[in-house]
């Protein structure tokens, strides 16, 4: 038996609508795809890729959504076809991410936030993956993500910046060089400062001691141009420091003695004092955005944290169901980023262009709407309108357990004999 319910807009068709036009032919090209067997095109196998990736699957539950929809496979076959899928997966993503990008160069400013996140998966003890993620932080649209291995630390060069672009970092991305090669394309930067790992020089190249000029000002705000320096190059901008109310600054002295304490070692003076201040090099000049700004301008910041947080509490994209270095766990990371990119796009479709825009007052934020878009999506990727019922019996035997040492547990042999002695002398309901 088969449901039918017409044409509803849920249907994979109008999901397939969200992605590159010639999404078939990458199948092909990239091998992901050869010849119809079990998966008959490269959209069905496109609905499996997004039935593990997208709305989390397991391998033997793809095979079962897979038996009721098409014919029966087995969830080794499944495996098989994923681990093919992973370079047509990345050149997907790349297509959807160079389509967003190009709608955005036509302008002359836009403001960038970046950051990274690690992924790790259950049970691990550290970081397996990173994501490089970038947001237009006027429209909150992701730009960019690059997927990297645990090895690569945060750095500008993984994010299509150009000319005009005004990006704004955490303290991660002190590094002059790459500073330097940024500023030469035209990009303008908004940045944490960390005294740590970046030294700022004068005019006359000496060094600037930040804790000396700030340990002995009373002002709650302070301006200085600055030089930043690399390779016998430097850029000219400005660190704006801004001064914590007393309940903040103790509570940032706190977390610094805690941090240092659970590490084993002795906070210096120097520290404390700086942990006072929230510290901003930027290449931007004062007359056109002053302290005050520039430091409300980085707080804005946080929404690149709130886009992470949506990838992780509600697309999941950081409950890895695979080893770390493995076909699979790849894929599940460019497959559940592609899903990603279809939850907005349709996001906006939906609530239009300009629902969620920074420079006008906003009465809603995508949570929600993301939360609606995953219960809409899930059930297009499914295909459950379309199951074939009489496969019913097929499904459950694909999913079922394999044979395994520990068997699933029943009850005692002795209860079992006095529930059938009960059910013949009609003692028992059961």
């Amino acid at each position: 038996m088969s449901l039918s319910f017409g044409n509803i807009d849920t249907a994979f068709e109008h999901f397939l609508q969200e992605l590159p036009q010639d999404y078939w032919e990458l199948a092909v090209e990239f091998k992901a795809f050869s010849r119809a067997r079990k998966i008959q095109s490269p959209a069905q196998l496109l609905q499996v890729v997004l039935c593990y990736c997208g709305i989390d699957q397991v391998l033997r539950e793809v095979a079962g959504n897979v038996t009721l929809l098409a014919e029966r496979i087995s969830d080794t076959a499944i495996h098989k076809r994923l681990k093919a899928c992973l370079p047509w997966v990345k050149a997907l993503l790349e297509r959807m991410m160079g389509a967003e990008a190009g709608r955005l160069i036509e302008g002359h400013l836009r403001f960038v936030v970046v950051d990274a996140s690690t992924v790790q998966g259950p049970g691990a003890s550290g970081t397996w993956y990173r994501l490089h993620i970038a947001v237009d932080l006027v429209k909150l649209h992701l730009i960019h993500v690059e997927v990297t291995d645990k090895h690569q630390g945060e750095h500008l060069d993984y994010y299509p910046l150009q000319e005009g672009d005004v990006v704004l970092m955490d303290r991660g991305y002190n590094q002059p060089k790459t500073l330097i090669e940024q500023v030469k394309k035209g990009v303008s930067l908004v940045l944490r400062y960390n005294p740590h790992s970046m030294n700022i020089y004068d005019e006359a190249g000496q060094t600037i001691d930040l804790y000396e000029r700030l340990r002995a000002t009373a002002q709650t705000s302070h301006c200085l141009p600055v030089r930043v320096c690399a390779g016998g190059e430097y850029i000219e901008g400005y660190v704006h420091a801004c001064r914590l109310p007393p309940a903040q600054a103790a509570e940032a002295r706190r977390r610094v003695r805690a941090t240092a304490k659970k590490k084993g070692r002795c906070v210096q003076q120097r520290t404390l004092v700086l942990a006072e201040w929230v510290v901003i090099f930027t290449t931007l000049p004062p007359e056109l955005l002053p302290t005050a700004t520039i430091v409300a301008l980085y707080r804005v910041r946080w929404q690149v944290e709130l886009a992470i947080k949506r990838l992780k509490s509600l697309l999941d994209i950081d409950r890895l169901r695979a080893r770390e270095h493995s076909a699979l766990a790849e894929l599940y990371l460019h497959g559940k980023l592609l899903y990603a990119w279809v939850v907005e796009k349709r996001a906006r479709r939906r609530c239009g262009e300009a629902w969620n825009r920074l420079d006008q007052p906003r009465r809603a934020t995508p949570w929600r709407v993301w939360k609606l878009l995953r219960q809409e999506l899930a059930v297009a990727i499914s295909g459950v309108w379309t199951w074939n019922l009489s496969r019913w019996d097929a499904c459950i035997e694909v999913m079922q357990e394999r044979p395994r040492r520990r068997q699933l547990q029943t009850l005692p042999d002795r209860v079992n004999r006095l529930i059938a002695y009960c059910h013949a002398n009609g003692l028992s309901n059961i």
